[in-house]
């Protein structure tokens, strides 16, 4: 506890008293034999005063002064102590001290355990300082006594009732503070002579240098003594005004101060134990924001948030919670980027390196590389690769980011039906975050990393928002450079951020989120990519991941094909490459064991290691009955070909039965395609009256597996032309198309994944809509070898091409 009192303790810097200071008990001791006009040794003090008929403890350091108070012991001499005007003078001259001192006698010298020199001296009589004589050896000047001027008699009364107050107030003052030694208290009590009482006031209680330099300057004791109440009472009241302050605190203040004595114990531990302390850590995090480059607005709300934490006590429920959003705000990347790799021809390599095929999204990057190169400021594209499971859409983005010298992050948006997980939870959550966003960009430690948003399309909305709407401001270009996150609440630049969509079908994906993408189609492969993807790909990696030599296994063209006809049924390549995985780790056994094994595998090899063949390659079945027809159709494992299948039978309610566990659309265009036959009956050749006596049944193959769509239109319809006229189908044609009440063929999609279907199997004529021609031009020549394609406009004309004048045998 400061106060004024702590002047009567040792300074080190000075010579000081030791203890405290005590009354001379001998009254004839202050006399002394020196005149007026004497030149005595002066003694220079550092804030302290001593006065006539006080014994004062000085530690004394100086060489000067050391050399003066031993000389005066030695030879039983007065000196003269003054007090500095300025404490930190080392060597003062006469100007340097007060003009009124104390003569003194020097009574011992001690020598203490510390090495430091105590001096005891007694004040004897009052002076005034003369001319200086000399410095050397130490300072000595020429005196003039100062007599104490005693109050007259008829002031007696009052001087004694003055002495008194001194006593009571002085007693009252000690027996408060707390501090004062009790001996101090009893001293007074029984100091007889007033003079001497007010001197042993003067110089024991918390009075500044200046305060006591003006007490021992008055010559009459009466003044004095009314200057001294006058003082007292001042530390008095000030004494009393801290006590009621105590007392109105100390009510509600005991849990307070258990607390804060437990906070300090806390951290003395935490200190001790290498912990760091709530002001190392904003004196770390004002360090840390003064190399960030983010903007001026930005800058005041960190200054702003990192002060109410400094505020906040450390075991507040908040504390936690605010320490958290500091340590995000400085983790954040702001406007720091990765400087972009702009070699073309690196970036090519690159891209060709990691995937085999995919030229339209290769290009579609070494674009958007060469605008960025040329014009250096260019908003980052949002691109979306929507195509069949296993088809390398993922990956793409590692490679992308590879190609740029990027950073790269990916999010999985799978089953996300939380808008806080786009957007962050307000702080006002208990345990709230930023968003997944946020996140993912503070993972990448750069602005404008590859930010892959997979599965885009596989997104729900429930009662906590619609995560597709959160996504709108996320893939605008217009909007995403002042992206707001709940958790953050301050605008964060994403517009040089470079985000790649995936998808695997766009009809579930919002018209909005759908409209602010550029679409990439990212289509199945032909077997022929499939064993070049093998080859270079995926035979390597899991020769790495296994342990193996490429010396170790061989597997050559012929093998891969099988492996790809009769163990996999996709568009991608995922399953291969378990199936190729799974091959491996049959040989790291047999090599592990030592075993024999055909280093080169065969057809047969396969059999043996990875069982029977799943999958048997579809087929075209011929011809050879009436009412079936071979169609294509697009699943998300690719495409494939099915078979609509028709029959006849007597009844007497005829009806139109439809199995194979189909779609309400693919039910309609059975229905289109039955009406369209009746109406057009007289045209088809067909008897109307058979419309009244046979039931139609239509079965598509494969009941287990859902199937729907409006593209089986005219393979339906030819299907059921077949049954009634019981004519032959053209042999190796498939079809795919949808059909309207008034005979139109209407263009459909997935043309790649069903002419890739339609190879597998076989088939070398296609028909389809004369819209559906672009969708070939767009296709490489390569998957088009081998197929002829027949393009109409209406269902007599598929009729007339796909039904064979020749009729089926009954």
């Amino acid at each position: 506890m400061n106060n004024r009192f702590d002047n009567f303790y040792t300074d080190d810097l000075s010579e000081s008293s030791d203890s405290f200071p005590i009354i001379s008990l001998d009254e004839r001791s202050i006399e002394i034999n020196i005149n007026s006009g004497d030149t005595l040794p002066i003694l220079p003090l550092r804030n302290m005063v001593i006065f006539p008929g006080v014994l004062l403890p000085v530690s004394v350091a100086r060489p000067k002064s050391l050399k003066l108070v031993r000389h005066a012991l030695e030879n039983d001499r007065l000196i003269g102590v003054c007090s500095q005007k300025d404490r930190k003078s080392e060597d003062p001259l006469l100007d340097d001290l007060y003009s009124t001192g104390t003569v003194a006698q020097v009574v011992r010298i001690l020598e203490m355990p510390d090495n430091t020199t105590t001096v005891i001296l007694e004040g004897k009589k009052r002076f005034h300082l003369g001319e200086q004589t000399t410095t050397k050896p130490y300072l000595k000047a020429r005196v003039s006594l100062a007599e104490d001027i005693m109050p007259e008699e008829e002031n007696n009364g009052v001087f004694q009732a003055l002495v008194s107050s001194i006593k009571d107030l002085a007693t009252n003052i000690i027996n408060n503070s707390g501090f004062m030694p009790p001996e101090t208290s009893f001293a007074i009590r029984n100091i007889d002579n007033p003079v001497f009482l007010i001197n042993y006031v003067c110089a024991n209680f918390g009075l500044n240098v200046k305060e006591k330099i003006q007490l021992l300057e008055t010559d009459e004791i009466l003044e004095r003594g009314y200057l001294l109440l006058e003082l007292l009472n001042k530390e008095s009241q000030l004494l009393e005004l801290k006590m009621s302050i105590q007392n109105k605190a100390k009510e509600g203040i005991d849990q307070q101060q258990r607390e804060y004595f437990l906070q300090q114990q806390m951290k003395t531990i935490q200190n001790e134990l290498g912990g760091v302390s709530p002001e190392q850590d904003a004196q770390e995090f004002r360090q840390r924001a003064s190399v960030k480059k983010w903007t001026e607005n930005v800058a005041k709300i960190f200054d702003k948030e990192l002060k109410k934490l400094e505020r906040m006590n450390q075991h507040s429920p908040d504390y936690s919670t605010q320490l958290n959003y500091i340590q995000t705000m400085l983790d954040l990347p702001w406007h720091e980027y990765t400087k972009d790799n702009f070699n073309l021809k690196n970036a090519i390599k690159v891209l060709n390196a990691d995937h085999f095929g995919l030229d339209t999204v290769k290009d579609r990057i070494i674009e958007h590389l060469a605008v960025l190169k040329l014009k250096g400021d260019m908003k980052s594209p949002i691109i979306c690769l929507y195509g069949p499971p296993g088809v390398g859409k993922t990956s793409l983005g590692k490679s992308v980011a590879r190609a740029l010298d990027r950073k790269y992050v990916r999010i999985s948006l799978g089953g996300l039906h939380d808008e806080a997980e786009i957007r962050g939870h307000r702080r006002t959550y208990i345990g709230a975050l930023p968003g997944r966003i946020m996140q993912n960009i503070q993972k990448a430690e750069s602005a404008n990393p590859v930010f892959v948003l997979d599965e885009i399309d596989k997104i729900t909305a429930d009662y906590k928002g619609d995560p597709s709407s959160a996504l709108l401001e996320v893939l605008d270009p217009e909007q995403n450079s002042a992206f707001h996150d709940n958790y953050l609440d301050v605008d964060f630049d994403l517009s040089k951020v470079m985000f790649i969509a995936t998808a695997n079908n766009l009809n579930t994906i919002p018209r909005p989120l759908l409209d602010r993408m550029e679409l990439i189609e990212v289509s199945g492969y032909t077997q022929e990519e499939k064993v070049e993807i093998a080859r270079k790909h995926l035979i390597t990696k899991e020769l790495e991941n296994h342990g193996l030599k490429a010396n170790q296994i061989v597997l050559s063209k012929q093998v891969i094909q099988h492996l790809i006809d009769s163990y996999t049924r996709e568009s991608g390549v995922r399953e291969l490459n378990r199936q190729i995985a799974s091959l491996m780790r049959k040989i790291a056994k047999l090599v592990a064991t030592n075993e024999k094994y055909n280093v080169e595998l065969s057809v047969d090899d396969l059999k043996k290691y990875l069982g029977a063949s799943r999958y048997s390659r579809d087929k075209y079945q011929g011809n050879e009955y009436a009412g079936v027809v071979t169609g294509l159709a697009w699943t998300q494992v690719g495409g494939e070909i099915l078979f609509v299948e028709s029959s006849l039978s007597k009844s007497k309610s005829p009806r139109l039965t439809l199995t194979g566990n189909l779609g309400d659309v693919m039910k309609e265009s059975a229905m289109l395609a039955l009406e369209y036959i009746k109406s057009h009956a007289e045209q088809l050749e067909i008897d109307p009256l058979l419309f009244d006596d046979w039931n139609v049944h239509v079965h598509v193959p494969e009941g287990a597996i859902p199937k729907d769509g409006p593209s089986a239109g005219i393979t339906m319809v030819t299907a059921l032309a077949s049954a009634f006229t019981k004519r032959k189908v053209r042999k190796n044609l498939a079809m795919t198309g949808e059909i309207t009440l008034r005979g139109r063929v209407l263009p459909v999609g997935g043309i790649k994944e069903k002419i890739l279907a339609a190879k597998r199997a076989g088939i070398t004529d296609i028909m389809l809509c004369a819209d559906n021609q672009k969708d070939i031009e767009e296709i490489k020549p390569i998957y088009l070898k081998g197929l002829k394609f027949h393009y109409v406009t209406d269902i007599m004309d598929v009729i007339n091409f796909a039904l064979l004048a020749e009729k089926v045998n009954a």
